[in-house]
């Protein structure tokens, strides 16, 4: 039998043939007769506007789709134990639910009442003798094993994540308050360091050499020069932050730096520039106990200062007992707040520049955990418009959590002191890279501001800020600061791990604020590099002190 289709499909024919060899079936007619078994031909046809190669396509298409479809249906229905349904309508209706995720009534049902049970119980207190789980799966092999009720279930639930919740709390807490010490601490190299270049001070006369060298002394007030300020007491901070400057500047023997330190550290300070001179550029090295101008009469925040111990005691002793409502970044804020750093007469010391500088201008103040990476020249071209400080404001930026800082995050707005008279949703900007118009500070009130506003902190009890000298500096220099491109300054490299390594390669000064300063072992690991590149770990004090480059 063969079966034709013509290619317009408008006929089909069928045709049957038997053995057809010599002619030896008689008849001879060529026609097919009945006596030879033979169907000649038989022909069917149909018409061209009923069926058609798409049509047929489209057909065979759908049911080779819904075919699978329809099987696995039927046989979840037969697994499942569902009564046979006689139409598609039913097995819709029983099925449909299922495949949306929605179940049954009766599994709704429970839903709805554990989540009734649950919003009641939220407001009562879970009882005190109720034995709490110790872990999840603990938790799951008590709901296994007791045939507990739904209102006691939602107790046991409530019970559990609250248990959870408080460990988990204090465990951050702890973590905070671990690294804080950490940060705190000077590490055992620094502090040899330090020893080693006091005695270098004491035993070797090139360590005590005039610094700069009396023939370069007038260049210390020359105003055609660009003078850096930084106060600090950490020696190898200090230097990278001299090097980096230099070593980034096209004008380097243009740059004068005036480096500030405490009494104690001053003789350490002074031996590690002396020995280590960065030619061309002039650095002058001066402690506080070296400039007459700083007396108590001068400077009222001594007092302030003098009641460190009091301070301290407000975050020390028993800390996870002083922390209730604190989040751990709060609380991390108040440890950080807290340190001695913060404390100390050289973080304040930015607020006498004009005074400490009588002859000069316009200087740049760094902080000593910054670094470097550009010229700096520039900032000395910026038009400030008749401000005082020129700061990055912290406010508005990509990096949500480094860059939305306003009022409110330092301000005690619940004291009246504060709620009546400053506005929460201010702007704030940042310490640690800002150009001052010594010019123009002269002509403001900014120093007594400052002195007004550190004495009634004080009589508050140290209540209308956290801890620091930005809270009061951003009292002082309110309506005297001049918004600078973010490119100069970013911020955060001491606390915000995740930051963006482009920008901190693009920026002109990158900022370790934050308790993970680079020199720490705590330290981000990956954020190191950008700082240790500018420690001379070859130096024979460095080497001696065992003070390693930080491994990746």
């Amino acid at each position: 039998m063969q079966i034709r289709l013509s290619p317009s499909m408008r006929s089909i024919t069928i045709s049957s043939s038997g053995s057809t060899s010599g002619g030896g079936g008689g008849g001879g007619g060529g026609g097919g007769g009945s006596n030879g078994g033979l169907l000649d031909l038989m022909k069917l046809k149909a018409a061209a506007r009923h069926f058609s190669y798409r049509t047929v396509f489209h057909t065979v298409l759908i049911l080779a789709f819904l075919l699978p479809f329809v099987f696995i249906l039927t046989a979840l229905v037969t697994l499942e134990g569902f009564k046979k349904c006689s139409s598609l309508d039913c097995l819709g209706r029983r099925l449909g639910p299922r495949l949306l995720g929605r179940g049954n009534d009766g599994s709704m049902r429970v839903v709805r009442d554990l989540y009734r049970v649950l919003d009641e119980i939220n407001s009562e207190e879970v009882p005190v003798d109720l034995k709490v789980p110790d872990s999840f799966d603990e938790f799951i092999w008590d709901m296994k094993n007791n045939d507990y009720d739904l209102r006691s279930f939602a107790f046991r639930l409530k019970a559990t994540m609250e248990s959870m919740d408080k460990e988990l709390r204090t465990s951050r807490l702890s973590e905070q308050l671990n690294k804080h010490y950490a940060a705190i601490a000077i590490p055992k190299g620094l502090h040899c360091l330090s020893l080693r270049l006091t005695d270098e001070y004491s035993s070797n006369a090139l360590a005590r050499k005039q610094l700069p060298p009396p023939e370069l002394i007038p260049r210390l007030s020359d105003n055609s020069y660009f003078h850096f300020v930084l106060a600090s007491d950490n020696i190898l901070a200090a230097s990278v932050v001299v090097s980096s400057t230099i070593r980034s500047s096209l004008k380097p023997d243009r740059i004068v730096f005036h480096v500030i330190t405490d009494k104690k550290t001053y003789p350490a300070m002074h031996s590690w520039f002396a020995l280590n001179p960065l030619t061309p550029a002039i650095v002058e090295v001066k402690g506080v106990h070296q400039f007459d101008w700083l007396t108590r009469e001068n400077v009222p925040v001594l007092e302030a200062i003098e009641t460190q111990h009091t301070i301290r005691n407000r975050f020390h002793g028993n800390h996870l007992a002083r922390t209730s409502g604190d989040s751990p970044r709060d609380f991390a804020a108040k440890l950080q707040a807290g340190s001695p750093t913060y404390t100390s007469v050289l973080n304040h010391i930015r607020i006498y520049l004009p005074e400490l500088f009588p002859s000069l201008n316009k200087v740049v103040f760094l902080d000593d955990d910054v670094v470097v990476q550009c010229d700096l020249s520039s900032l000395w071209d910026i038009d400030l418009a008749g401000k005082v400080n020129g700061a990055v404001e912290t406010c508005r930026g990509g990096d949500t959590w480094v860059m939305s800082k306003r009022f409110r995050n330092y301000f005690n707005f619940s004291h009246p002191l504060i709620a009546n008279n400053f506005d929460p949703s201010e702007c704030a900007w940042a310490y640690g890279m800002n150009i001052f118009d010594l010019s123009a500070w002269r002509r403001t009130s900014i120093k007594d501001k400052y002195h007004h506003w550190v004495k009634e902190n004080l009589n508050s009890n140290f209540t209308l800020w956290r801890l620091g000298t930005l809270p009061p500096g951003l009292i002082a220099f309110k309506g005297h600061v001049h918004p600078i491109d973010p490119s100069w300054h970013l911020l955060g490299l001491g606390y915000q791990e995740k930051t963006d390594i482009p920008s901190v390669q693009k920026a002109a000064v990158i900022h370790y604020n934050g308790q993970s300063k680079p020199w720490l072992d705590i330290g981000f690991k990956h954020l190191q590099p950008f700082w240790s590149r500018h420690v001379n770990y070859s130096n024979e004090f460095v080497r001696n002190c065992h003070i390693m480059e930080p491994q990746l």
